[in-house]
């Protein structure tokens, strides 16, 4: 019985080692790619939130040039874009990516899809959910993809007082919640999301080394505070 249960046992982790992906298997076309330059696409926003498109689209840069890649400036590129009528991404996520490399010379363009941003100010939470997309530029392929459902949790705890206190707390996370800057609860979400996105060629420490880290779910569920 013993030995019956040492392997078991046995079996049960290498199954669990076996299910561990790395990021090199997750994303090898990152790795045989090695996108260097990055062109942020203007938001898909699918939701009722009309302003999202723009609110969000500023918080791509930072989570990006952490990761080690050069990112074309927002403010520019969105100028370009609205003035070539290439405001719409719709347009372009499916079809010849190759005029951004010409045009700009970026390696790749990251397309994102706003898929759901709701408030509850009194409930103090703020959820974003975001779909991912690299694609190169030079073979139209895509090089990484994730999505995340994040919660941001922004309520505020007023200790004792009894009901008092509750409504207090109550009060204070609706004030918090409603003055949340909607850049930040993207902001974010993007850090969140792109967090398993392997390291870029400006990242003197990472890049080429990570390969062997393991990688995350492709969607995630998650609440932050």
């Amino acid at each position: 019985m013993k030995k019956y249960l040492l392997i078991v046992v046995t079996i049960l982790l290498f199954a669990s080692c076996s299910q561990t992906i790395t990021l090199e298997a997750q994303y090898p076309k990152m790795y045989s790619d090695k996108p260097a330059s990055i062109v942020i696409m203007p938001p898909i926003n699918k939701t009722n939130f009309v302003q999202a498109k723009e609110y969000f689209y500023t918080t791509l840069y930072g989570p990006l040039c952490e990761k080690g890649y050069y990112v074309y400036s927002p403010l520019m590129t969105m100028d370009l874009f609205k003035g070539e009528s290439a405001y719409d991404s719709e347009m372009f996520i499916n079809g010849d990516l190759k005029k951004f490399r010409s045009i700009l010379g970026a390696d790749a363009c990251m397309f994102t899809t706003i898929k759901s941003w709701k408030r509850n100010n009194i409930g103090g939470v703020i959820t974003v959910g975001v779909e991912y997309t690299l694609k190169s530029t030079h073979t139209n392929e895509i090089l990484y993809h994730r999505e995340g459902l994040i919660r941001l949790d922004t309520s505020i705890g007023v200790s004792g007082g009894g009901l008092l206190g509750a409504v207090i707390s109550m009060d204070a996370t609706a004030i918090n919640t409603a003055a949340t800057d909607k850049v930040i609860a993207g902001r974010h979400c993007t850090a969140f999301v792109l967090s398993d996105l392997p390291a870029g060629v400006y990242d003197k420490v990472n890049y080429n080394q990570d390969g062997k880290s393991p990688a995350g779910k492709s969607f995630i569920k998650a609440t932050i505070k």
